[in-house]
């Protein structure tokens, strides 16, 4: 049976879709955006701000769930150009910085929801 995942530490859905579900152990969390979930606005800086943000949306939405960062099996790293995959990385590195890192793909995209720099979705179990 399918679980939807609703959390306030994390930014509400901009379309019709949920933050994220659970089935069977697992956590899909949809993508996230660099919004600040206080004050629903993207966080002031560039590509490392925004990736930070994300990544902390992501770690919110698990831990509503009793599941963490360290649970994450597979992230999706959406970039609205390329050229921001070294500083992204650096951040995304100091997050799961435990060596313990999550199967990952990174795509550069033609454009993001709200023009972000990032999105970050994940796949972790429970």
């Amino acid at each position: 049976m399918k679980k939807i995942i609703d959390t306030k530490k994390a930014p509400a859905a901009i379309g019709p879709y949920s933050q994220g579900t659970i089935v069977d152990g697992l956590i899909f969390v949809s993508g996230q955006l660099p919004i600040n979930p206080n004050t629903g606005a993207f966080v002031a800086g560039g590509i490392k701000e925004q990736t930070n943000q994300s990544l902390e949306n992501l770690k919110q939405i698990l831990k509503s769930q009793g599941s963490g960062l360290d649970k994450v099996l597979k992230t999706t790293v959406f970039l609205s150009d390329m050229n921001n995959f070294s500083d992204m990385n650096e951040v995304y590195g100091s997050v799961f910085g435990d060596g313990n890192y999550p199967a990952r793909s990174a795509i550069e995209v033609a454009r993001l929801p709200k023009d972000a720099l990032v999105e970050i979705e994940a796949i972790a179990v429970k």
